[in-house]
């Protein structure tokens, strides 16, 4: 197993008009027993409250936080995580999503967990509507798996003896969520990150990973570590799923492990 815990870290956080969860999120990333040594904001084109809500907590809180901002002309979240992954100074990414609230070990996990020549999917636990609601008004650390409002709680226990057993080396597509992933820079650069190509909800972060296995870096999947809550939301619009599944089914039949509109955009200039 690869482990340096002096191995830095770049927590990217996802998010589109939600301060209320990202609020939430970037508390749960203070209470962390190893924080991140930047934290990087991927905003696909949030309105003012948010860029009001990151430079108020900014100027408050112990967290080195780079707000990466781009204009909103729709759903660009693979673009987003470029513009961000561009930005980090470290050579580990921890990728979450905005509304994804940490476990306290979820970044000690995921640096001991961390293995050169793999990326690491992680899980979740779903939260009930009610719970989100109560959360969003007095925020609380999930502190037990047994706690109400937690509809897969399997999920929700943190074991490192059980994550041992039951975490898996195995290259499978099923399962592939980049709100809770990591991986090495040098990794992600070596297949041009994200396709740009990709606009609307879906397939994007199917399509990245698919291009990682073909160039030979493996899927660990963890159980039992690394675990984090996902507030509850509405469905997002899947107009644009069926181009983004042509995509990824053209990466997979033509074994492709690199994208000509990637991440290298936002290093030619």
């Amino acid at each position: 197993m690869f482990f340096k815990i002096e191995m830095q870290i770049s927590l990217i956080i996802t998010t589109y008009n939600r301060p209320d969860a990202l609020l939430t999120v970037l508390k749960s990333v203070e209470g962390q027993k190893k924080l991140p040594d930047e934290v990087i904001i991927a905003d696909d084109g949030s309105n003012e409250a948010t860029r009001i809500l990151i430079e108020d907590f900014s100027s408050k809180s112990k967290l080195k936080i780079i707000h990466s901002f781009q204009e909103d002309i729709g759903f660009r979240v693979a673009r987003s995580r470029n513009r961000a992954i561009s930005k980090a100074n470290s050579e580990y990414i921890v990728m979450i999503d905005g509304d994804m609230i940490l476990h306290k070990n979820f970044i000690y996990d995921h640096l001991r967990n961390s293995q050169i020549g793999y990326f690491v999917q992680g899980s979740r636990v779903l939260l009930t509507d009610k719970r989100t609601k109560d959360i969003l008004e007095s925020f609380k650390p999930i502190s037990h798996f047994l706690e109400s409002g937690l509809t897969n709680r399997k999920n929700a226990i943190h074991s490192d003896f059980l994550s041992k057993i039951f975490s898996v080396k195995k290259n499978l597509l099923r399962g592939i969520k980049t709100c809770n992933v990591a991986f090495f820079k040098v990794d992600c650069i070596s297949v041009n990150g994200f396709n740009n190509e990709f606009e609307g909800w879906g397939k994007e972060d199917s399509e990245f990973f698919v291009r990682m296995m073909n160039k030979g870096i493996n899927r660990k999947t963890l159980r039992f570590n690394a675990i984090q809550y996902h507030l509850w939301h509405t469905e997002a619009n899947r107009g644009l799923l069926k181009k983004n599944e042509q995509l990824l089914n053209k990466t997979i039949n033509e074994n492709l492990d690199w994208c000509n509109i990637g991440i290298n955009q936002f290093y030619e200039h």
